[in-house]
């Protein structure tokens, strides 16, 4: 029988609000932006997008 996570175990449920990414197709990396200043935040190092943030067209 199937039983529901414990809480507080330290992961994240859902998306992450007031942010979202970018691909830059300049040097094929995704860039994190928050949302309300709209400032860049973050660049993936690799090739893959950031998880549970948006992404943005």
């Amino acid at each position: 029988m199937a039983t529901n996570p414990p809480k507080d175990d330290g992961h994240r449920n859902g998306a992450v609000r007031d942010r979202s990414q970018v691909y830059d197709r300049q040097n094929d990396r995704w860039t994190k932006q928050d949302s309300d200043s709209g400032r860049f935040m973050d660049q993936k190092a690799d090739g893959t997008p950031f998880k549970g943030i948006r992404k943005e067209k």
